[in-house]
């Protein structure tokens, strides 16, 4: 089965980056192969987290594809975990964490686990889901510095 991590470390705060991560929404504009994503359903929770069900599609050329998944957006612990519910995986699994360095900075960790349920989709799709999720940590980052600034350079 794929699978990809990274951990980076970037010039914004863990808190910065949580909020810019959960906000799902906005990922069309800048997520590599994001076409459009939906919330069905969000469900906040008394320990401080809050679940969204939620519609992404993917597209890619002329390849398009949508998928559900449950979203645990676990603030008081900086971390996410993204659960797969239904579309073309047989499985399909993905959590970030935010370890805070400083104010002012912090590691972000990604790790995404795939398996499409097609063979041919996988074939067709698999390295180019490879690629995208390597400029994926990139993407979040130079989002950050659009939302937050850009952080000054050291000198």
């Amino acid at each position: 089965m794929p699978r990809f991590s990274s951990k980076r470390r970037v010039r914004h705060s863990a808190s910065q980056m949580f909020d810019l991560v959960a906000d799902v929404e906005r990922y069309p504009e800048f997520v590599p192969l994001c076409h459009a994503l939906k919330i069905r359903q969000r469900t906040p929770k008394e320990d401080g987290t809050e679940v969204l069900v939620a519609d992404m599609t993917v597209s890619f050329k002329l390849v398009r594809e949508s998928f559900t998944s449950r979203v645990t957006l676990d603030r008081p612990n900086l971390k996410i975990m993204v659960e797969y519910l239904r579309g073309p995986f047989s499985n399909l699994e993905n959590r970030w964490t935010f370890e805070p360095k400083s104010d002012t900075e912090c590691d972000v960790g990604f790790f995404i686990s795939y398996e499409f349920k097609s063979r041919m989709l996988g074939m067709l799709m698999g390295s180019m889901f490879d690629a995208a999720f390597q400029r994926f940590a990139g993407a979040f980052e130079k989002r950050a510095n659009v939302i937050y600034g850009k952080p000054a350079t050291a000198s």
